[in-house]
């Protein structure tokens, strides 16, 4: 097996990847992202691409890219076309979960699989998932409650759904561990064919 690097400062990510039994080291980049596209699907592509990409880089730099497979990842929350980011503070955290109740929106993970043989030849793997998620609707202390836990903070649209805010999922249509920020059985069924 080739060594595996993911390209992501997730513990989610981490935690999901370590579920499914497999053995990787973590190496960040600190690199600044800007995506071009405007379509969400293409999106999470682009940033998952350059997450990997700028990984890439680094280890290239110290000659290291034989053998490897780097995992680059991102995901985003959509709402009426609006792409939900982590909230900035708790006003915009209530904000958020309050458009979010009693409604539908969809989750976007791109993951980017850049695997490299005992040459350093490359192939590149780039694909987004899509999940739809229904929230059951919240009243104002509900949501007042949920973002005194502390947990929407460092979440893209103010919630996860492996926490707390599971008692406000209606349903799902789609890989939930795509919602959690990784669908682990599209990269598990990548990485053995390489």
């Amino acid at each position: 097996m080739k060594k595996i690097i993911l390209g992501s400062a997730s513990p989610r990510r981490r935690e999901l990847m370590a579920q499914i039994g497999l053995e990787f080291e973590v190496v960040v980049s600190n690199k600044e992202e800007h995506y071009e596209s405007t379509i969400p699907e293409e999106i999470v592509k682009e940033l998952a691409l350059m997450k990997a990409e700028n990984v890439t880089s680094e280890l290239e730099a110290k000659r290291q890219l034989k053998d490897m497979v780097i995992i680059g990842a991102d995901t985003i929350v959509v709402l009426d076309d609006q792409i939900l980011g982590k909230p900035r503070d708790e006003e915009e955290a209530f904000e958020m979960l309050t458009n979010l109740q009693g409604r539908a929106h969809q989750v976007f993970t791109g993951t980017a699989i850049l695997s490299y043989d005992e040459t350093g030849e490359r192939l590149v793997q780039n694909q987004a998932s899509e999940t739809k998620v229904y929230v059951h609707e919240m009243n104002r202390d509900e949501i007042l409650s949920y973002i005194k836990s502390g947990e929407p903070m460092d979440k893209a649209g103010a919630y996860g759904i492996q926490g707390a805010f599971a008692a406000y999922i209606d349903r799902i249509e789609g890989d939930y561990y795509n919602v959690v920020g990784l669908p682990v059985s599209y990269l598990y069924q990548q990485l053995k064919n390489i």
